[in-house]
């Protein structure tokens, strides 16, 4: 569904990005980004990359392109991306949402209906509603105009210094049977069927109320990443706790407590091959693949300022050829045999 940008009750700015200044030239060593945040690959092969503070990056399988601010992009802090049925791709940013339909940027802010500019998940549903998740709440699109959705909050403990937090949406998906699953953070997981919501927190079996991540595989199971809260702690010696990986079946959920890495600690990416192999991101130690028997740990890697305590892995992705993405603190890397390898801005891309 294509965002409606005439309207009275959906204001907004276009912008039109300077050709010129898209293809950056910058040294050969030099890093996609500090920080990538989020890959997708659209309907036409492209794989755009969310980037900390670069902008959105577009491999077209030839060209590396970087759209900016100064393209017309809202903002630079790019976290999340969506293609709508009619081939236009939805930019979350930290300063809004963006539509870009190959020529122009259309902007969206809180002025135009957005419930908080700071944009963290992006979900265009089965019937075209476009999902805006951002740290306060989220927002719906449907046809014209954005409103606020309202979730109810489940009955959780927040830590002290957790009192002021707001509504932080880390993941939105809709799953196979229609039903679309919210993560905050802080509060859960939350099931929306339509009519009613259903919450699942650190009390039924969540490793932590923390979740970050939501993937849904092949067999029906929904895996879901988690973040130890205490590590906001202002008191560096209270700064552990629960967090990791949690399974749950829609009966029963599973927690790997005895996988090093899997428990008391960050999980922020979640995703599945063609081969039905759950590849999870752990924290601070590299990938894990399950085959659904064991986990194999992926660490080494040809950059080794990220071992052990900066391999932070944000995203996974499988493009259509099979090559396995991922995004980390510290740039973009792709699966080499048993090994994640470097990619800088050039390459190797193949």
């Amino acid at each position: 569904m294509s965002f409606v940008t005439t309207t009275s009750s959906c204001k907004s700015q276009t912008n039109t990005p300077n050709e010129k200044s898209r293809q950056l030239s910058q040294p050969n060593d030099s890093q996609i980004a500090e920080y990538v945040v989020e890959i997708f690959e659209d309907s036409k092969g492209n794989l755009w990359f969310g980037t900390i503070p670069k902008g959105a990056a577009r491999y077209d399988g030839k060209t590396l392109t970087y759209f900016s601010i100064k393209d017309g992009l809202i903002g630079d802090v790019v976290t999340s991306f969506a293609e709508d049925k009619d081939g236009n791709l939805l930019i979350g940013t930290h300063s809004g949402l963006s539509k870009y339909d190959g020529k122009k940027f259309t902007n969206f802010t809180d002025k135009d209906g957005l419930v908080n500019n700071t944009v963290s998940e992006l979900l265009i549903d089965k019937t075209g509603n476009i999902w805006v998740g951002t740290w306060e709440g989220v927002s719906k699109l449907n046809g014209t105009t954005f409103s606020n959705f309202q979730i109810p909050k489940p009955d959780v403990t927040l830590l002290q210094y957790q009192l002021s937090m707001k509504d932080w949406i880390t993941e939105i998906i809709e799953d196979k049977q229609g039903n679309i699953w919210f993560s905050r953070d802080g509060y859960g997981v939350c099931k929306y069927d339509g009519k009613s919501f259903s919450h699942y927190t650190k009390k039924d079996g969540l490793a932590s109320n923390n979740v970050q991540v939501i993937h849904e595989d092949n067999q029906g199971n929904f895996w879901f990443g988690s973040r130890v809260a205490e590590k906001d702690n202002p008191n560096q010696d209270g700064r552990t706790g629960d967090g990791g990986l949690s399974r749950f079946d829609g009966k029963t959920f599973t927690r790997f407590d005895k996988i090093k890495g899997l428990s008391k600690n960050d999980i922020y990416a979640i995703n599945e091959d063609n081969n039905g192999n759950i590849w999870i991101g752990a924290n601070g130690l590299g990938a894990y693949c399950y085959d659904g028997k064991d986990f194999t740990l992926i660490s080494e890697t040809d950059r080794k300022d990220l071992m052990p305590f900066g391999y932070g892995i944000q995203d996974i992705l499988e493009d259509k050829k099979g090559n396995l993405w991922f995004g980390l603190s510290g740039g973009l890397f792709r699966l080499k045999g048993n090994s994640i390898t470097n990619v800088s801005q050039n390459g190797p891309w193949n």
